[in-house]
């Protein structure tokens, strides 16, 4: 089906705020107003936002006894372990509370992780028993735990006491926690839903900070939260979380202190990425830099992100990152091979509503990267697994972008025969025994055969139509100045009619890119089309020709030059 273009309201108009010197460009103004942004004030909030007016720690329910108990077990020198989930949003919240914890003179902080592909997500029995044989009293969990109700009472059986922090919503109940801090669980009256799992820990932190300067028996000292604030941008952009209110103020400060990082492992990865001397954007840190790091979990190939994100050695850091880096090229080959043989395995599926494909060769770490692809191709939901020796199968499904659905309750409808399932409307995981597999794609046939007797077209929504004359480095200047973008503000939609595409050239990877022109030939760009969809392909048979075209603008860095690019979403051919 293809998806339908509509325009965003454009009935009013940004005013420029008197804070800022000189003119913007008129499409900047555009921009902001088809996102409601129309009052002098509303803009400057959204340009200028300012650390003193983020929302206080103690909104959050539970935050008061989390910091008299982590205050009590510095004056008993207690041993403490974070316990954090192993994706890049629990490893960020892990980094940030650990570094900050120890520099305001914790004297034993421990940390610990569950393997992705050993272990599995989730708060641990075993993990919990093991850390009381080490001596551990206190756990504070990162972005894992707010079901994990075994987990949760063996702590109080052994009278560990456990300060639960997550983002995830609750189930009907909730662990029996010594302190539960979610601004997720029903009765917290912060107004801080958006934050992800380092966002909690990162206010907690916040919280401690302040509480150790409130009492007169803890230490004082000045060290900067500012600090940790490249930690919470990375976990806060990977995790996809809305950008709105306190994450957008953090995050448009934390680029920045990302690109200056001085972090041994952090400054290494982005040399590597050549991402140093210049500023970032959020798609820097989410396309490129992140799934380097996101790589390492994937793989388990002994060096993990929270290795990197610690290291203070120079030396050891870029030896580690020649890992990283080694680690991500066999991610890429074993996800390329799956890819084809996803696609040759499906060749003869006979369901139209979404695909299924699991095999023994898909390594578990890249199953849901390969759902991703497997959406793009046939914009399907896609259902993903790998085949273990015990005949369990460990899978992950995505949706495809811009559809409405909701993949819980798809796998919902067919829970009997699922060992565990669970996560997003867009993005889920499961397990599934081998031998249930027919019955499972059964249930999953009628649910969406079920949606399809309501079909919903696929609608994408632009900002503004422009011409490519109107593009170049004076609005990006100015368009970069209105980031970060993100989920909750997304990244600019630009509608541009007529365009001649004049070449068209395959890159690595399957990608294209193209040589634009303006309908008069005056004002020319390049511009790439990502993984484009058979559909996509079959529309650029005309080449050369013109067409309607929906692009993002970026920056293209290449043999020192900086140039204006278009990243094309969707194109149509122009009516002769």
């Amino acid at each position: 089906m293809n998806p339908l273009w509509k325009s965003r309201d454009l009935t009013i108009e940004a005013e420029v705020p008197s804070t800022v010197e000189g003119q913007w460009p008129p499409l900047i103004g555009k921009i902001l107003a088809a996102r409601g942004f129309a009052a002098s004030p509303e803009v400057e909030k959204l340009l200028f936002p300012k650390l003193a007016d983020l929302k206080d720690p103690l909104l959050l329910k539970g935050m008061s006894q989390a910091l008299e108990r982590l205050g009590r077990a510095y004056l008993n020198k207690e041993k403490i372990c974070i316990y954090a989930d192993f994706d890049l949003d629990g490893t960020s919240g892990l980094a940030l509370l650990k570094t900050g914890m120890v520099a305001l003179g914790f004297p034993e902080v421990l940390h610990y992780q569950p393997k992705r592909l050993s272990e599995g997500y989730g708060f641990h029995v075993a993990a919990v028993e093991e850390l009381h044989k080490q001596g551990v009293s206190v756990i504070i969990t990162v972005d894992v735990g707010i079901t994990a109700h075994a987990a949760v009472n063996r702590a109080k059986e052994l009278g560990v006491d456990v300060i639960l922090t997550d983002h995830h919503l609750p189930a009907d109940t909730i662990p029996n926690a010594y302190v539960v801090v979610n601004p997720n669980q029903g009765d917290c009256p912060s107004e801080m839903g958006y934050l992800c799992g380092a966002g909690v820990a990162f206010y907690l932190l916040r919280g401690l900070k302040r509480y150790f300067q409130d009492h007169e028996q803890l230490p004082k000292n000045n060290w900067d939260l500012k600090e940790v604030l490249d930690y919470f941008t990375i976990g806060t952009l990977t995790d996809m979380v809305p950008l709105v209110d306190d994450n957008r103020v953090l995050v448009k400060h934390g680029l920045v202190k990302l690109a200056e990082t001085k972090k041994a492992g952090l400054r290494a990865l982005l040399e590597e990425l050549d991402l140093v001397d210049r500023p970032l954007t959020s798609q820097d840190v989410a396309i490129r830099f992140a799934p380097k790091l996101n790589a390492l979990s994937r793989m388990e190939s002994g060096v993990l992100p929270i290795d990197i994100f610690l290291l203070d050695d120079a030396a050891k850091a870029r030896n580690m990152v020649r890992e990283v880096m080694k680690n991500n090229s066999t991610r890429v080959q074993l996800q390329n091979d799956a890819e084809i043989e996803a696609q040759a395995l499906l060749k003869e599926w006979p369901h139209q509503d979404f695909v299924f494909v699991a095999s023994k060769t898909f390594h578990r770490g890249v199953v849901g990267l390969i759902a991703t692809k497997l959406t793009q191709v046939y914009n399907k939901p896609a259902f993903v697994g790998s085949v273990g020796d015990d005949g369990m199968i460990v899978g992950s499904a995505r949706l495809p972008q811009g559809q409405e659905a909701c993949l819980v309750e798809a796998m919902s409808s067919a829970q009997d025969f699922l060992s565990r399932f669970g996560g997003h409307s867009a993005a889920a995981g499961f397990e599934i025994a081998e031998t249930r597999v027919a019955h499972f794609i059964e249930k999953l046939s009628g649910h969406f055969s079920d949606l399809r007797e309501k079909p919903k077209p696929l609608e994408i929504f632009y900002d503004v139509e422009a011409k490519l004359s109107e593009v170049g480095a004076p609005l990006m200047k100015w368009y970069d100045f209105v980031g970060p973008f993100g989920t909750g503000f997304a990244i600019p939609l630009i509608h541009f009619s007529n365009i001649q595409i004049l070449s068209k050239r395959e890159l690595k990877g399957g990608h294209l890119r193209l040589r634009i022109a303006d309908p008069d030939g005056r004002s020319s760009s390049e511009a790439l089309l990502f993984t484009p969809t058979p559909r996509q392909l079959d529309t650029l048979q005309n080449v050369p020709g013109f067409y309607h075209i929906l692009g993002e603008l970026q920056w293209n860095y290449y043999a020192g030059q900086k140039t204006v690019q278009i990243l094309i979403r969707d194109l149509k051919v122009a009516s002769t």
